[in-house]
């Protein structure tokens, strides 16, 4: 071994254990504010050092579970008068067409009509008063350290879960039903293809309350990877 090689191999072996360094070729580095000279066999260095070295936080893991808050009792009264609002602009369409038939003709069809009108009636029934219970029953929401969750629908359900990382912002709506009966909904926007995530028919405290603690929430997760 040369006087070199012996010089070299002692600085290596006295080199700050807390360094990682991947070598080649001969070159020397700054590592934890040491010099330190690498001989090796090919042309290139790099030099990592475990204290200085970034790392990126772990992504908040969230956990799937099943919603279980409701929305408010008076949801239901909400959601009746809603579907009697609907079907009364159905009723009101029918009723002007059958008014024109009878104007313009001398004889006409009525058991067509009332045909039409006994199926409105029964499925506006089953809208207003099955409908609302049923909506009761599945609607449900819950907001957890690192997730929104939320499952909708009736007949169709569609349940949703939005990562608090991506959230972007949160709002309160209140139509004028909504403002009647003391309800809002909480409308949560996400970086996500599918659209905002909705809980509605709140009462507005617990609306309020939902909106601050997202909030807080958000704000937390944000700083925590800063």
């Amino acid at each position: 071994m040369t006087l070199w090689d012996r010089a070299e191999k002692s600085r290596f072996d006295h080199a700050p254990s807390d360094c990682v360094l991947a070598t080649a070729g001969v070159a020397e580095s700054q590592c934890c504010h040491k010099s330190v000279a690498v001989r090796t066999d090919d042309l290139s260095c790099r030099l990592l050092d475990k204290d200085t070295m970034s790392q990126e936080p772990p992504a908040p893991v969230v956990t799937m579970i099943d919603p279980t808050r409701t929305p408010s009792p008076k949801a239901r009264t909400l959601w009746a008068i809603n579907a009697a609002l609907m079907w009364a602009v159905v009723a009101i369409t029918e009723i002007v067409w059958a008014v024109v038939l009878s104007v313009n003709s001398d004889d006409p069809a009525w058991w067509p009509n009332l045909s039409v009108a006994a199926v409105t009636i029964i499925l506006a029934v089953v809208h207003i008063t099955v409908v609302p219970s049923w909506r009761y029953r599945v609607h449900r929401w819950e907001i957890s350290e690192t997730a929104v969750y939320s499952r909708t629908g009736w007949f169709d359900q569609e349940w949703r879960v939005a990562p608090i990382s991506r959230v972007q912002t949160v709002d309160t709506e209140r139509g004028p039903i909504d403002r009647a009966l003391g309800l809002s909904t909480v409308t949560i926007t996400t970086a996500s293809s599918a659209g905002a995530v909705k809980i509605s028919a709140l009462d507005k405290v617990v609306a309020d309350e939902t909106v601050a603690l997202l909030t807080e929430i958000a704000a937390r997760t944000r700083g925590d990877a800063t």
